[in-house]
């Protein structure tokens, strides 16, 4: 955001809202089962299965929120969701049976699952070209300077105020989400797309009868899956393969966290000079291929060299997340028809769920055979998600790398000129 200028109205609102949200996400996402245990008191295994069954639901509610955006309004849905998730953090402390920790754990996850698709067609709708990417980038930004941030208060919390401090976190997250909606609802409305009948009826049908988009969906697929390495893979590679301390897994969370909050609007700004964005995309990609290369060669027992070698790696990967994230994000967005943009969102948002899922599984196993297999294969897969990515994006519609002008303010007045017609892909005819 440049000094004293707003691409467009209400910009500082919304970001002040976005690193609320994420300052209260950091306060029990790194600790959620330990955080759910003491606000709840239930056992983890049950805990644990609740989660699960939960967030398999939410997925499948997915499409449902894409179309209520697409219905409702972007704005609308994203502060429905603020409200709904801030609600439920605030009774999480007073749900300590069963039945009620499930019903409150299934709305947040609901909630939890849509928002990040929401949020992206709310983006979509206020800003395009290179605005479109620096906001993709200080998203991401945010993200991780909150991640880092709520960590480091909720421990604090806890140290001062013993278990009663994850009571006091939840609260306090209940707070956030409460704050970011009554900030995000000061950002004016953009203006609401041209949903002609031909684009309702559609629907998801079009979605499907979109192969470029697809291609840019099963792309992230796969390259999300490294993106998963980090808080799942790793730690078992640090400890059952080099044979280091569990402590260097620590450090490499801490080295990530600090150069995405670092680089994301710097990487931001790089990605508006690549020629194209899906070349920054791919090559954000290849960095995670070689980083993910270079730690199945490392070798243990050689002590500082192979914690240096493998904090660097880690750099690498790091590099490639800041560089591909706001470059693939930008490429979705505007490939997203305006009157389709909730269902695009929701469906690209599966390929994030579904990587999420399959991630602990797949590692798992694949560690189970070989400790390094599981980094060749994160190699080839996010290798093949940018020969993808690349395929896709060149039969998009050619996007310019600049800023593109913002219909961001109010609806023009009655009487003023149409909207362009919105591009809607033409689905098959049933057979």
């Amino acid at each position: 955001m440049g000094k004293g200028k707003q691409s467009f109205p209400g910009e500082r609102g919304l970001v002040a809202g976005l690193a609320v949200d994420a300052l209260g996400n950091g306060m029990y996402v790194p600790f959620s089962l330990v955080f759910f245990r003491h606000v709840t008191g239930l056992p983890l295994p049950v805990i644990g299965l609740v989660l699960t069954v939960t967030g398999l639901v939410a997925m499948a509610c997915l499409p449902l929120i894409g179309t209520a955006v697409d219905r409702f309004g972007a704005r609308r849905m994203q502060l429905l969701l603020y409200t709904v998730r801030g609600a439920a953090f605030a009774v999480y402390p007073l749900a300590g049976s069963l039945p009620a920790f499930a019903a409150v754990a299934l709305v947040t996850a609901i909630a939890t699952s849509g928002h990040p698709a929401v949020q992206q067609a709310r983006i979509g709708e206020l800003v395009r070209g290179a605005d479109l990417v620096r906001m993709q980038a200080l998203m991401r930004s945010l993200a991780n300077a909150g991640l880092g941030a709520g960590s480091l208060a909720a421990a604090l919390l806890v140290a001062w105020a013993g278990d009663g401090g994850y009571s006091v976190a939840a609260w306090l997250n209940a707070v956030s989400f409460l704050v970011a909606a009554l900030l995000a609802r000061r950002v004016p409305a953009g203006v609401p797309a041209a949903a002609g009948p031909a684009a309702a009826r559609a629907g998801y049908r079009a979605v499907f009868a979109d192969r470029p988009f697809l291609g840019l969906t099963a792309a992230n697929f796969l390259i999300a899956l490294g993106y998963a390495s980090l808080a799942i893979l790793l730690p078992v590679f640090v400890t059952g393969v080099l044979h280091a301390s569990a402590s260097v897994t620590g450090v490499a969370f801490a080295v990530n966290t600090v150069l995405c909050a670092a680089l994301g609007v710097p990487a931001g700004r790089l990605v508006n000079r690549f020629t194209a964005r899906h070349r920054a995309a791919v090559a954000g990609a290849v960095l995670f291929a070689a980083a993910f290369l270079a730690q199945a060669l490392l070798v243990p027992g050689a002590g500082a060299w192979t914690t240096g070698a493998l904090l660097t790696a880690v750099v690498v990967a790091t590099l490639g997340e800041v560089l591909h994230n706001p470059a693939a994000s930008t490429l979705v967005a505007e490939a997203a028809p305006a009157a389709l943009r909730g269902r695009y969102m929701a469906a690209y948002q599966l390929s994030w769920s579904l990587s999420s899922a399959l991630a602990p599984s797949l590692f798992t196993g694949l560690s189970a055979l070989d400790g390094r297999l599981p980094w060749l294969v994160l190699a080839g897969a996010v290798l093949a998600g940018a020969a993808l990515l690349t395929r896709a994006a060149r039969a998009l519609k050619p996007t310019a790398p600049t800023t593109a002008p913002t219909a961001t303010t109010t609806a023009p007045a009655t009487g003023s000129a149409a909207p362009a017609p919105v591009r809607v892909p033409v689905a098959p005819a049933a057979r």
